[in-house]
């Protein structure tokens, strides 16, 4: 019998409603003892699917209007008795809900349970489960289009595909070494290559597009970096929509590094603002500009600025040479002004080169087709499975290390039982990508970066 759960599962600020999730055994009980239809109908006797209006009560006494909707097992997320509890949304309002909710006799869910039980419950796969949480945090169209399209099974199906296959293969030729009298084909070499090839194919393709799939669901850490007063803080104005950086005629005006998240296109760029870059005895400056130079090796994309209006300076020079080897592209701001900018050296330096006046907002798509270029994601479709994490890459990386040694193995013609060892240590990493065989420290691991609520 399993203990009988309770949260919010709805943001923890005023809004139109609020709502309070319990899943469990005496779920249905336990709301029955809080909330009161207006048909005057207990919850123990509605049936799942439903929907009741009525009054929550504590004490005896109704404090707010709400809904109640039924789900019985084993038709609901959890898998369990789940009922949903809608209050209007003031804060005070929700937690005393909840409070009640507990004094009827449920218990605070920890994080991520509610989707740790459906887990458990079937009703979901792992990879499935690491989709919810990709949903919840996408913060574009790009990461919610296949974040859902996880959540559908993309990988799932994917990986299953690939099980199948090679499970199949497996049990073939157990069943040809164990029991040599019986009438058992063998597998032929070319089968077993067949299998073993298009196994190799799909699971290469997964670890090929991760990065890519990363950048476009995750986002990438961006640093804006160049001299004082060549329009950094300006881009990153024109970029955010908002005036996130003080913009004066004063050099040194950024002090220290400022940041934000912005879309671009379908890009989600993690933007950092940094101090303009040169030399100065200003203490608080020469630390503001320690962290710009910090921060060119940190981040995963640099955006280079240049000011197209000014000669090629000291400092511009000793930037190209910083950013030599990483990802960036040169950005020439101020392109409505009259060109004073010799710009051989930068194209000599940068293969990606954009021009841009970020003070009248032009440029912004050249900017996002550059980056796209440069980050290999033009060409990115997000209906497409794709590994959502690093522990679901260490899996597909452990099993194609496995499947290359049973090609290998095959290769050079050693025995069946040893190529199936390999192709079992494969399933096996397959198997704990999508959970029926993870760990239980991976299990908990995993759903311990949810919100209470989900």
């Amino acid at each position: 019998m399993s203990k009988t759960i309770a949260a919010v599962a709805t943001g923890n600020s005023a809004a139109g409603i609020g709502v309070i999730r319990i899943s469990g055994d005496d779920a249905i009980a336990i709301a029955d003892k809080v909330f009161k239809p207006l048909d005057g109908t207990p919850l123990t006797e509605v049936k799942g699917y439903t929907a009741k209006y009525g009054n929550v009560i504590t004490d005896g006494e109704a404090f707010d209007n709400a809904i109640a909707l039924i789900f019985r097992e084993p038709r609901s997320y959890t898998g369990e008795n789940v009922v949903e509890i809608s209050v209007h949304g003031g804060i005070f309002i929700v937690e005393k809900t909840l409070q009640s909710v507990f004094s009827a006799g449920a218990i605070p869910a920890e994080a991520g349970e509610f989707t740790k039980r459906a887990f458990l419950n079937g009703k979901l796969d792992l990879t499935q489960a690491e989709s919810v949480a990709e949903l919840i945090s996408a913060q574009g169209q790009e990461a919610a289009k296949a974040s859902f399209n996880l959540l559908q099974g993309s990988l799932s199906n994917k990986i299953n595909k690939i099980l199948d296959s090679l499970i199949d293969c497996s049990a073939t030729m157990a069943a040809w070494v164990d029991y040599p009298d019986e009438e058992i084909p063998e597998l032929s070499d070319e089968s077993l290559n067949e299998t073993l090839l298009t196994a190799r194919n799909s699971l290469s393709d997964l670890i090929k597009n991760y990065e890519s799939g990363i950048v476009m669901t995750q986002g990438i850490d961006t640093a804006i970096v160049g001299k004082p007063n060549v329009g950094k803080s300006t881009l990153m104005n024109m970029l955010s929509g908002e005036e996130k950086s003080i913009v004066t005629h004063i050099e040194g005006t950024t002090r220290d590094v400022v940041e934000g998240s912005v879309k671009l296109g379908n890009l989600v760029l993690h933007l950092s603002d940094t101090a303009g870059i040169r030399e100065s005895d200003n203490i608080v400056e020469a630390i503001g500009i320690k962290r710009a130079k910090e921060k060119i090796d940190t981040a995963s994309l640099v955006l280079a600025v240049f000011d197209s209006s000014s000669p090629l300076s000291t400092e511009d020079r000793g930037l190209i040479s910083k950013c030599s080897g990483k990802q960036s592209v040169a950005v020439i701001n101020k392109s409505d002004l009259d060109a004073k900018l010799d710009i051989s050296e930068i194209e000599k330096a940068f293969e990606h080169v954009v021009y841009i006046s970020a003070k009248q907002g032009d440029g912004a798509e050249a900017l996002e087709k550059e980056i796209k270029n440069l980050l290999g994601v033009n060409g990115f479709d997000s209906s497409q499975p794709l590994l959502a994490n690093q522990r679901q890459k260490n899996c597909v990386v452990n099993a194609l290390a496995h499947i290359n040694s049973a090609i290998e193995g095959a290769q050079m013609g050693i025995t069946f039982d040893a190529i199936n060892v390999m192709i079992d240590s494969a399933v096996d990493e397959l198997l704990s990508l999508t959970g029926k065989k993870a760990t239980e420290e991976v299990v908990n691991n995993i759903f311990s970066r949810f919100c209470v609520g989900k």
